[in-house]
């Protein structure tokens, strides 16, 4: 799947009528491990695998919503936010997954998430991830190590 055209933030209006929400994905690594987080049960693909992060505000670019998620889900501070790797739709609702990658400081918890687990490229395709995080997960697999 090709990044997306469109890099607005927030909710932007779609040719059918409805609204786009943009969502944040951040691709976090670590000594060649990536941070990925389990959803709770009782939310959308709950029990599921996830990169962390959430929707855009209104008026909010990625490194503001990067900043406030990240600190709100992991307790974790941005370094850096970098440019869309890729951007996917997730099926059955207006989200769509925009993956960024992000250098945070600070040791991640468990404040909004189940559990949490840095996986390597190659064990990211024995986790039970969301139906996005997974195309995201594939694309980067099929690319060579940077």
């Amino acid at each position: 799947m090709a990044p997306s055209a469109s890099k607005s933030p927030g909710s932007v209006p779609t040719e059918g009528g409805g609204e786009r929400v943009r969502v944040l994905a951040a691709v976090v690594s670590r000594n060649d491990r990536f941070l990925i987080c389990q959803r709770p049960a009782h939310k959308r693909h709950g029990g599921l695998w996830e990169f962390p992060g959430g929707k855009l505000e209104p008026g909010e670019s990625d490194a503001q919503a990067a900043h406030r998620e990240l600190h709100e889900e992991l307790g974790v501070q941005v370094v850096t936010v970098g440019e869309e790797q890729m951007a996917v739709h997730d099926d059955g609702s207006p989200f769509w997954i925009a993956f960024v990658p992000v250098q945070v400081d600070g040791e991640p918890a468990c404040l909004e998430h189940s559990a949490l687990a840095w996986a390597t490229r190659d064990e990211l395709r024995d986790y039970a991830l969301a139906p996005s995080d997974r195309r995201f997960v594939e694309w980067m697999l099929a690319r060579e190590p940077e």
